[in-house]
């Protein structure tokens, strides 16, 4: 975006952010304007023009926007680079009991399974996505217990113990008090712990200039990776994740951080070897994969 036009549209951000959506549609629409080249400008407008009319709720993320966010774009290659390495790490095992912690419908786990692994427990609060997974694996007739709920609910009720334990951008949800909470009950639980997780750069918050910017930049090269769907992705799920990071009256829903904390809080959890390697250069941001061992 432009100079000309990164000055409305961050007094678009600035006037959304104190409950004005029609005076904050009204600053995106300068911001196309004075940018023909942006693509976040005019989906922003279309956007908070919906928000003035109907209110927030009713744009929110949808669930075939998210289908066809997820399932498209730099998903694709995200998750097969996500998947191999997952599968690279199970060789070397006679056997294996596995603990996948937020594995959705199973997009990153079914793909990397091998024949050594003997059973899979899995933690998922949404339960129409943990069906899609249980089905599957009982197709392949392969053991597994599901538990319904967060991980820290789980923490509190599981006693059993994995040879490998796995998350996939799901620890990132967790508060990051109850999530060093997690690795350390995870340390005593797992010989190895592998994340899939975003190195997203510390700027701040909410309308912080640099992490305003930050995002702005970002969300450029995603909706260009949707720019042929007719703004499905755009306006049922990028666009209300985007102004999500700016809505003070929003509970908060992740809690990103750099690369090098993750690694941090590994090993105050206890475990001793950490290592990490870049899986795939995604539109938010760099994908690593931690390796954490006792």
């Amino acid at each position: 975006m432009n100079p000309n036009a990164w000055i409305p549209f961050s007094d678009a951000l600035r006037r959304f952010a104190a409950g004005d959506a029609a005076g904050a549609a009204s600053a995106a629409h300068q911001a196309a304007a004075a940018d023909p080249s942006s693509l976040l400008a005019p989906a922003a407008a279309a956007y908070l023009d919906r928000v003035a009319t109907y209110g927030k709720e009713s744009v929110y993320v949808t669930g075939e926007a998210f289908g066809a966010f997820i399932r498209s774009g730099g998903n694709v290659p995200l998750y097969q680079a996500v998947s191999a390495a997952l599968r690279d790490a199970y060789t070397g095992y006679a056997a294996i009991d596995l603990l996948d912690i937020g594995v959705g419908d199973g997009l990153a786990l079914l793909p990397a399974l091998t024949p050594n692994v003997r059973r899979v427990d899995l933690v998922e609060p949404s339960p129409a996505l943990l069906v899609r997974v249980t089905e599957a694996l009982e197709v392949r007739a392969l053991p597994y217990h599901a538990f319904v709920g967060t991980l820290q609910a789980f923490t509190a009720a599981s006693h059993t113990a994995w040879t490998i334990a796995q998350a996939t951008f799901s620890l990132q949800s967790i508060p990051p008090v109850q999530r060093r909470e997690a690795l350390a009950w995870l340390r005593g639980h797992t010989e190895r712990l592998l994340i899939a997780e975003f190195d997203v750069p510390d700027l701040g918050t909410g309308l912080d200039p640099l992490w305003a910017a930050h995002c702005a930049e970002r969300y450029e090269l995603g909706l260009a990776e949707y720019a042929g769907d007719g703004g499905l992705v755009a306006q049922g799920f990028l666009m209300p994740v985007f102004f999500g990071y700016f809505d003070p009256t929003a509970a908060r829903t992740n809690y990103e951080q750099p690369i090098g904390a993750w690694d941090d809080d590994l090993r105050a959890a206890g475990f001793s070897q950490v290592a990490w390697r870049h899986l795939y250069d995604y539109w938010w941001a760099p994908c690593y994969l931690l390796d954490a061992r006792a």
